[in-house]
């Protein structure tokens, strides 16, 4: 802990699935599998926990297609923006984040379910924006094959651009109000996209009012060049999988760097690695506790999981040898680029065999997996952050919900002691705890460019104008 200690205060967010993050979390004998993923209960619990100890947000990934190999662990989830107004109902302050894809929905539905959001929790919500990697989702809308990822990109760039405009397209102050004159609102304060694109065609306003944040906090979770950029020019926040401190400092510096070129203040583009804590009263029970969920993973599955994300036949990889030499390169593969090259370049790096490195994945599929006492996981965070690695964290707990039930009852408490996260909210909305002000609406800006990123500590702070032209 020799790095000077940066100014302002951790991020955290807790990334909630399942009965947790380890692929064999739900054999151990505390778990119950039972549709854990669709007990609203579960997940409103789940939800009061981080809001106890005050973290920013609750995340849900999402995707449009089920896997036909059930065995391997739970399957079977809700649609998320479903569950966020669910969660909103039993919480006050934590934001609520959602997964959607810009690759299989429509700017004018999506961002009327976003604002929605918005609306019921108090201006809360947030969009982890992602394009979908995989041909089984392209066919359950039709599509023989994946589109490209070059393709995907730009359609989410201008869904992206429509969906920010429809959250524009009505001022703040629509509603007059005049009985007297039995005139309700003003409709020179509406105004209609008109937007004719590449990929959408979407003509009306919203017919939601503008929402408490204005729009929800734009997050986004790719992190191949074409996802750097998408992130660098909207996003808010970016969670991202590093496996070493080395890789995690380059990724951050590459992406604010990014975002400077975009004319943006890096420092609105907060960036959040996973990270998988396995806590333990000791580093040993840690340690026996991480062996354990290792030694429950099924191998077969693991290994045929593995072989469809290197885009090899299984039989390709024994378990106790290393991977084969004659991968496919970064430039073959169309989904999931950066993951791909995280994965290769760790089993390279370490030497590992197919069995160990099933063992490396298992807990965090590529997100860096820590197992220690509480100050020894404060300790790692810190390190990160005192480096300027990272702006926060996504906390991945193992197993649910008694991971998460140890970070935010042993870590949280050491990283407020040490100043580094905040011990009661101060704020009502995801940006305010985000450090980011509410975006003015384009028409009463007084400084050009004002929007995506704006910090509320400076909120003449320059944000990219190119999405709200």
């Amino acid at each position: 802990m020799t790095a000077p200690r940066r100014e302002g205060r951790l991020h955290l967010n807790a990334f909630l699935m399942s009965t947790g993050h380890h692929e064999a979390s739900w054999r151990l004998p505390e778990s119950d599998p039972s549709y854990r993923s669709t007990d609203i209960g579960y997940l409103q619990r789940l939800a009061q926990t981080a809001e106890r100890g005050h973290l920013d947000s609750i995340f849900f990934a999402d995707g449009p297609a089920l896997f036909r190999d059930v065995g391997r662990r739970p399957s079977g989830t809700l649609e998320p923006t479903v569950v966020l107004a669910a969660i909103a109902a039993v919480t006050s302050r934590i934001g609520l984040i959602a997964t959607a894809s810009t690759t299989y929905n429509d700017p004018y539905n999506l961002a009327r379910r976003f604002a929605s959001v918005d609306h019921i929790s108090g201006g809360r919500a947030g969009w982890n924006i992602v394009t979908t990697a995989h041909l089984e989702a392209a066919r359950n809308f039709g599509q023989d094959e994946l589109p490209s990822h070059r393709s995907r990109y730009e359609r989410a760039a201008e869904f992206i651009d429509v969906a920010l405009r429809l959250w524009d397209s009505w001022e703040d102050d629509v509603e007059i109000g005049d009985k007297d004159a039995g005139l309700w609102g003003d409709s020179a304060r509406i105004h209609p996209p008109e937007h004719v694109g590449e990929h959408f065609r979407v003509a009306g306003a919203l017919t939601t009012p503008r929402s408490p944040q204005a729009y929800p906090l734009l997050v986004q979770a790719g992190s191949s060049e074409d996802g750097k950029d998408l992130a660098a020019r909207y996003a808010e926040a970016v969670f991202t999988a590093q496996q070493t401190l080395d890789d995690a400092l380059a990724f951050a510096t590459d992406l604010k760097r990014r975002a400077v070129e975009w004319g943006r203040d890096p420092a609105g583009l907060l960036v959040l690695p996973g990270i998988v804590p396995v806590i333990g009263a000791t580093q040993a029970e840690a340690r026996a506790k991480e062996e354990e969920l290792d030694r429950l993973i099924r191998p077969e599955y693991a290994r045929a999981q593995l072989a469809k994300t290197l885009r090899v036949d299984p039989d390709d990889l024994p378990l106790d040898r290393e991977l084969p030499a004659d991968l496919p390169s970064e430039d073959e593969i169309e989904g999931a680029k950066s993951r791909y090259t995280l994965i290769v370049e760790l089993a390279r790096r370490e030497r590992l065999t197919v069995r160990q490195l099933i063992g490396r994945l298992g807990g965090g599929r590529g997100h860096r997996t820590f197992s220690g006492t509480a100050e020894q996981v404060a300790d790692a965070i810190q390190e990160w952050w005192d480096a300027g690695a990272a702006d926060g964290f996504n906390i991945m707990p193992a197993v649910l919900p008694s991971g998460l039930e140890d970070f935010v009852d042993q870590v949280v408490p050491v990283l407020v002691d040490r100043g580094l996260f905040r011990s009661e909210y101060t704020g009502t909305t995801l940006r305010d705890h985000y450090g980011l002000a509410r975006p003015p609406h384009p028409r009463t800006r007084t400084t050009p460019g004002l929007g995506i990123g704006v910090l509320a500590a400076d909120a003449t702070s320059t944000a990219h104008e190119g999405a709200r032209a």
